[in-house]
């Protein structure tokens, strides 16, 4: 359905390091950016990426917006959030921890990234 995820971020550097970090967590390799700037990672068939925004106005977060990261396993999910917390994370909402609602049971681990976004590492276990 995506070909693709952009957030914006004011300080790309500090950003790169929180996303090297998480998503190498989830096994994809460090972001590489283009001469634009621009910060790219592929991983898994997806493709995340990282930009100042080109209008020249200030990165902001959506207010309701989530982009979620797949993990293979509860552990997986539990490294990308400590890898997040040990570079520029915050840690959002309940512990990492297994969710139900009316699409089943989630492990899910949220956090914000330096630049105030809101993202997860999104586990589904076994039904």
């Amino acid at each position: 359905m995506f070909s693709h995820v952009m957030l914006g971020a004011n300080d790309t550097e500090a950003s790169k390091t929180f996303y090297d970090a998480t998503l190498g967590a989830l096994g994809a390799r460090p972001g590489r950016a283009d001469d634009k700037g621009r910060v790219m990672w592929m991983h898994n068939g997806g493709i995340f990426m990282l930009t100042k925004p080109i209008d020249g106005n200030p990165a902001c977060h959506a207010n309701g917006g989530t982009v979620g990261f797949a993990a293979a396993s509860k552990e997986e999910a539990d490294a990308w959030h400590e890898a997040g917390l040990a570079n520029g994370g915050t840690a959002i909402e309940d512990p990492p921890g297994i969710r139900s609602n009316a699409f089943g049971s989630l492990y899910l681990a949220y956090l914000r990234d330096p630049a105030g976004n809101k993202v997860c590492a999104m586990h589904r276990p076994a039904q």
